[in-house]
């Protein structure tokens, strides 16, 4: 298996029922019929691929539930191996903790398409659209449609499968009979651009309901063997019905965006790109940039453009509709007040709930709905500060532009 990023901690997910019990387990099964699964699209460039050439590229998008590398990411393609044993069957496993559609939309390039020939993308955001970003329906429409429309207009021929996993929150919205947030949203995105939609929330929410199974065999957010075994069982039944289906697969690129604000040209800007003035340093991610809180091992490769002195102010030039910064919120994370075109400021807090003891990972949006063309950025380090915050920092990765 390739592994595009270093997995994180897979030790925290250590399996609550062995790997063979979970495989073996009846309470697994998913029948061709559940209702939650929605193949609402033939998969037939992938059989071509894996019938008459071979060989198939399956890339996983996600949060820690995708980069998590014994679960679904491992569970789908030993599947395709068994199922098609000519076939050599590679992986991209591009999951990234913490991170929510709207980061996805930006880094899909890059992280999907950037060196080799997509077949499958398998994406899942739906839990940290929820409980990380806690976006609204709109935020949940922009990033999920955005690298949706991208994937289909830029690689036709790459199958697409989106899946919702659950946590505690969402279950129990769905026991009460509602629809959490950013699954609806993103059901939206997926019936309106006819893409295979796996809703492992409802199926979850509907067996521990009945008593088939219990949320602890699940194994919770980021779920145990059995969870998994659930979710790539129900992720394999979609996979089977698409490559039964005989019609054309390609997309409909007529169909207009649900939101015309949605990120589908979305792409990252090197930090390189700004000036700054003093009071910002470009270095390396690591503990001579990020003295506080824990560094994740697969920035460590990043750049990463790091201000910590109130006052300190750079400025980009870009052309597009929407301008972002992808960066690291840790301990000391601060204020950044924002202009564009030299118009009023806008003051974007960059301490998360999460920053306490972790340079996290988060997408900040300074400005959307702009006019299309050139526009400049100017960003500077507030004096005041999150009063959770131990600083005045900002630490951005990358810069978020959609054109």
């Amino acid at each position: 298996m390739k592994l595009l990023l270093p997995a994180l901690l897979t030790s925290l997910f250590l399996p609550l029922i062995p790997v063979s019990s979970a495989q073996d387990d009846p309470r697994s099964a998913i029948g061709a019929e559940n209702p939650h699964l929605h193949v609402r699209r033939g998969l037939v460039s992938l059989k071509k691929r894996l019938e008459v050439d071979r060989e198939c590229h399956i890339a996983f998008l996600g949060g820690s539930i995708t980069q998590n590398t014994r679960g679904h990411t491992a569970m789908v393609p030993a599947w395709l191996r068994k199922a098609f044993p000519d076939a050599e069957v590679t992986v991209t496993n591009a999951g990234l903790g913490s991170t929510c559609s709207t980061s996805g939309a930006f880094r899909l390039k890059p992280h999907i398409f950037g060196k080799e020939k997509v077949d499958l993308l398998v994406v899942e955001f739906a839990v940290n659209d929820d409980q990380d970003a806690g976006h609204a329906r709109r935020e949940c429409i922009r990033g999920m449609e955005g690298l949706i429309r991208q994937t289909q207009r830029d690689y036709p021929q790459c199958g697409i499968i989106m899946v919702h996993y659950v946590n505690p929150g969402m279950l129990a919205k769905l026991t009460r009979g509602e629809v959490p947030v950013s699954i609806s949203a993103h059901e939206a995105v997926a019936a309106r651009h006819e893409v295979i939609s796996v809703n492992v929330a409802a199926e979850v929410a509907a067996a521990t309901k009945e008593g088939r199974y219990r949320w602890q065999d699940y194994g919770g957010t980021h779920p145990g063997s059995f969870g998994y075994r659930v979710a790539s069982n129900m992720i394999i039944a979609a996979l089977k019905a698409g490559l039964a289906k005989e019609e054309d697969g390609s997309p409909d690129q007529s169909a207009a965006l649900l939101d015309p604000g949605s990120y589908d040209q979305g792409h990252f800007i090197s930090p390189e790109k700004a000036v700054f003035s003093d009071g910002w340093k470009l270095g390396k991610v690591g503990r001579e940039l990020l003295p506080l809180g824990g560094i994740r091992p697969q920035y460590s490769s990043y750049q990463l453009l790091r201000g910590i002195q109130p006052g300190a102010s750079l400025k980009l030039e870009f052309s597009g509709r929407t301008i972002g910064a992808f960066l690291l919120a840790g301990p000391d994370a601060g204020i950044l007040e924002a202009r564009i075109d030299g118009g009023l400021p806008t003051t974007h807090d960059l301490f998360h709930r999460f920053s306490g003891g972790l340079n996290y990972p988060r997408s900040v949006i300074f400005r959307t709905d702009l006019k299309p063309g050139k526009h400049t950025l100017e960003l500077q380090l507030a004096k005041e500060k999150d009063p959770r915050s131990k600083g005045t920092s900002a630490s951005i990765l990358f810069f978020e532009v959609n054109r």
